[in-house]
């Protein structure tokens, strides 16, 4: 099998070592738009056109499945990437885990973007998974720069002032940016005792439940704004990266 992965930059290494963790053999496809990220501060037309980039420099390489590994690019662009490219391809998007946080604590805090903290989106999540749970939103400017730079003073001064905004009794912090999922040992330790909360796991079982079961080479190509590389420098920093062993993309 070929699973593709859309992001705007490494988050998606999150949720590429889940699908690896399950399926060693996967081959993956991982496509990433660092020229034009952060995708948060964009338009949605521009989100998605982005994104609709990304996907089909990664279809072009014969996909059996597509993740969309960006809570951004999943809000604005998941309605154009379904309609260009399902039923034949399927599209997997990423959701805050806000239900499975919301159903087993009380005192709820989401991390994200400044974009996509307040948004509709995710009050609608909230209301709609929010089981009666005292959920705190809490916006982290300059978190998924920091970890797409592996800027570590940048990360700890993010990830410092986000829990400086996070209530004292919060026993759970949902990681609505892709990119946090790289970062949470810092995360972890900056808000002690709180059980976090990504979305990689239960997006690469998604993907990997609408695939075809077929054997893969365990192959990994990478498309940086749409030309054959290999992961960026930053990427390499963190465990998430180990057992990518990059092969050249055909463009």
């Amino acid at each position: 099998m070929k699973i593709g992965l859309v992001d705007s930059g490494i988050g998606l290494l999150a949720a590429a070592a889940a699908v690896r963790r399950v399926r060693a053999d996967a081959d993956l496809v991982l496509a990433s738009d660092p020229e034009g990220m952060p995708w948060g501060p964009r338009s949605v037309d521009d989100v998605a056109a982005r994104a609709l980039e990304c996907a089909r420099a990664a279809a072009a390489h014969g996909l059996d499945g597509l993740i969309v590994a960006c809570n951004t690019a999943s809000v604005h662009a998941l309605p154009a990437l379904r309609a260009a490219f399902e039923p034949g391809l399927p599209i997997v998007g990423t959701v805050p885990a806000i239900k499975p946080a919301a159903a087993a604590h009380r005192a709820v805090a989401i991390w994200a973007t400044p974009s996509t903290t307040g948004s509709s989106y995710q009050r609608g999540l909230i209301a709609e998974f929010g089981n009666g749970a005292r959920i705190t939103e809490v916006p982290c400017p300059g978190l998924a720069d920091a970890v797409q730079n592996a800027d570590t003073d940048a990360i700890d001064a993010a990830v410092a002032a986000a829990a400086a905004l996070t209530p004292s009794g919060v026993s759970a912090v949902v990681l609505g940016c892709t990119h946090y999922e790289l970062v949470v040992d810092r995360i972890s330790a900056a808000v002690p005792g709180a059980e976090l909360y990504g979305s990689a796991d239960a997006v690469a079982a998604q993907a990997l439940r609408r695939v075809a079961d077929t054997p893969g080479g365990g192959t990994v190509e990478v498309i940086l704004s749409g030309r054959s590389a290999p992961l960026p420098a930053a990427a390499l920093t963190y465990p998430q990266s180990a057992g990518l062993a990059v092969t050249p993309a055909t463009a």
